[in-house]
């Protein structure tokens, strides 16, 4: 089974006998829910809806059980996030630590050496039939981090820093509406009103993509346009795949009308990843309204 140690990821540590309240009011998850041995995405938004910061989240025994949890999250925004979560405590009974050092090793694949009585292997539920594990203790992997992230960009997972940045973006343009990483039955949240009017109203039109080439793709960042008009932009790239946050009304259109839709000079097919319960909507003409 392939795996690796991922050096861009720092741990930050919840605990106490109110950890779980504190977290289930600020944080966009049903952190009620979260189930030892699962890591669940998750996200804390500006009051206007927008990721601050996105994390994966698990319960841990260390400390106190069932009350500590550990957010995974990438090193460059886990200063800022640890600052914001001590700003949002107040008077909750709750430890917010962040180790100096922390080991994030990933397994992945379809592989049926995966042991079910190791504690330390967490299910990352983001990935369907329990093909990726996640273990926060050492020792650490030697593999290759970039099949990793090939293996992520195949099955259609975004993360911030490659595939969208802090404040740029709602939980459904990266699909946090489809890996449950949004309760949408708990109650109040910072940024919930927006992100509950998205979901009622069915109002969201970017959407991460899969986007396939016959040729490497350009660099991360790069703008997918449709006769020279934005549709969105590449986000982490692997040779002749990426991933892409694009609006799916103005790439539905482009397609009943097979028109191109380019990375720079090469053509792209964007598709809806497999497990997704979105799809190109039916009626593609209000495209050019914002």
């Amino acid at each position: 089974m392939p795996s690796t140690s991922l050096h861009d990821r720092a741990i930050i540590l919840v605990s106490g006998p109110e950890a779980e309240h504190f977290l289930q009011n600020i944080l966009t998850l049903d952190v009620e829910a979260l189930q030892p041995g699962e890591v669940k995405p998750g996200a804390l938004l500006s009051p206007q809806g927008k990721i601050l910061f996105d994390f994966l989240i698990s319960r841990t025994s260390a400390n106190s059980g069932k009350d500590a949890f550990q957010l995974e999250c990438r090193t460059a925004i886990s200063d800022d996030f640890h600052r914001r979560l001590l700003l949002y405590k107040l008077r909750a009974k709750v430890e917010i630590s962040k180790p100096e050092q922390s080991v994030v090793t990933i397994f992945w694949g379809d592989d049926s050496s995966f042991s079910e009585s190791d504690p330390s292997l967490l299910n990352d539920t983001r990935f369907k039939d329990g093909l990726v594990k996640r273990s926060y203790a050492p020792p650490p992997a030697t593999g290759n981090e970039d099949a990793w992230h090939e293996f992520r960009i195949a099955s259609g997972i975004a993360e911030s820093g490659s595939d969208f940045q802090p404040g740029d973006a709602f939980p459904h343009d990266v699909l946090l509406d489809q890996t449950g990483g949004i309760g949408f039955t708990k109650g109040c949240y910072v940024g919930q009103e927006v992100v509950s009017r998205m979901q009622h109203r069915g109002t969201a039109r970017r959407r991460v993509l899969i986007a396939t080439a016959s040729a490497p793709l350009p660099p991360t960042g790069t703008e997918l346009t449709v006769d020279g008009r934005p549709v969105g932009a590449l986000g982490s790239v692997s040779g002749k795949q990426g991933l892409a946050i694009a609006r799916i009304d103005r790439v539905k259109k482009a397609m009943d009308a097979k028109k191109p839709i380019l990375a720079d000079t090469i053509e792209v097919v964007l598709s809806i990843p497999d497990w997704a319960g979105f799809s190109f909507p039916e009626d593609a003409s209000p495209a050019g309204k914002d």
